[in-house]
């Protein structure tokens, strides 16, 4: 495997750490929504890397070796030496739920040979729970999923991605890989602690939700919030939910994406079953750390071999607990990991993963996910 990785910030050149000429590599572009608005993007990439297959992602901050930069753009590209791969896009706007999309997705790949995708997604209009839903029904699906939902700082606006054109809204990328010597490994893990009384969810749908014990879900949610209310949706990055559905599922953490006064309601980045248990959460810089590197023990725990590369996908709201020290589980993921794998990823809506020593794949929020590869 050969790994080239380049940085860009706005009005600036590319400053590549290598450059080797690869041969029709993938090429990973994570960047800031506005430089990614930009309609010179993708054919400046092109010039770049002619056969290469180009996948954009905006992102809530980009992930290069060590570092988190912020209105830039990040390059990583990779030619493999013994595995194949397929790029398949599909926009949300094209099918009636997301699951037929997902669905449709999974049967454009030979699934008997498919050992592991890779989701880049929008993040502003996709549900997550429902594209991973879909991309599991199909018949004969049993690859491992890993990935994310695309970003936009903490402004909640609009996310972008596209697979060989300028970044647009709404597009859902898959990257198949295929090939016995492939080995992939993946692992996420939070940090947050949950707080308050547990509650039951009384009213939701899909990904919305309505009410908690039979009261609007937003008003009590405000009255948590106190003065920090006034600051929503952003401020509820710092306070995400933890969701049980029964007593033998793995609780997972749901961040709020957008509030909806006049529903009195609020939708999160996946879904919020009907009588769930859910808590408010919170937590600290140290805790996040921590977390980080838990998810990194956790992806080498059963690896044969050394990884060559690392895609990271953490949760936007981690990188606002952490502020001037977002770099810190960075750190720690490169510390358990080593040196020899090259670092690319990008803060999210959402993050994409099996529990660890699972291969069914969950929508988490408020983690720190890795999807470890090498040959």
């Amino acid at each position: 495997m050969k790994v080239n990785q380049a940085k860009r910030f706005k009005g600036g050149q590319w400053e590549f750490a290598q450059n080797e000429p690869l041969k029709e590599p993938l090429v990973l572009i994570f960047g800031d929504r506005f430089l990614l608005e930009s309609e010179d993007l993708h054919q400046e990439v092109k010039d770049l890397y002619p056969d290469g297959h180009l996948v954009f992602g905006s992102t809530s901050g980009e992930i290069m070796e060590t570092n988190v930069f912020e209105e830039s753009i990040t390059l990583t590209a990779i030619e493999f030496e013994r595995t194949q791969f397929k790029i398949v896009s599909e926009n949300v706007s094209d099918y009636v739920d997301i699951e037929k999309m997902g669905l449709a997705i999974s049967n454009e790949f030979d699934k008997e040979q498919l050992r592991h995708m890779f989701i880049v997604s929008d993040g502003s209009f996709v549900n997550g729970s429902g594209l991973i839903e879909g991309l599991e029904s199909a018949k004969g699906f049993s690859a491992s999923i890993t990935g994310g939902l695309c970003g936009d700082g903490a402004r909640f606006e609009k996310t972008l991605t596209s697979y060989n054109e300028n970044p647009k809204q709404g597009e859902v990328v898959a990257i198949g890989f295929y090939g016995d010597t492939l080995e992939v490994s993946y692992a996420n893990f939070g940090g947050w602690t949950p707080f308050g009384p547990e509650r039951t969810i009384t009213k939701s749908e899909g990904n919305v939700l309505f009410e908690i014990d039979g009261k609007p879900a937003l008003d009590l949610y405000k009255k948590y919030l106190g003065e920090k209310a006034n600051e929503l949706p952003q401020a509820a990055l710092l306070y995400p939910l933890t969701v049980q559905q029964n007593n033998n599922s793995e609780p997972l953490v749901r961040t709020i994406l957008n509030i909806d006064e006049a529903e009195n309601s609020m939708i999160l980045a996946g879904d919020v079953p009907l009588n769930s248990k859910v808590q408010l959460m919170m937590s600290t810089m140290d805790d996040i750390a921590e977390g980080a590197c838990s998810a990194a023990e956790l992806a080498m725990r059963d690896r044969k071999n050394k990884p060559e590369l690392a895609i990271l996908v953490s949760c936007v709201g981690r990188k606002l607990v952490l502020d001037q020290r977002t770099e810190d589980e960075i750190e720690e993921v490169a510390d358990v990991i080593g040196d020899q794998a090259k670092i690319t990823g990008f803060y999210s809506y959402g993050e994409m993963a099996p529990f660890a020593g699972k291969n069914e794949c969950q929508l988490h929020n408020q983690t720190m996910t890795l999807t470890l590869l090498s040959e």
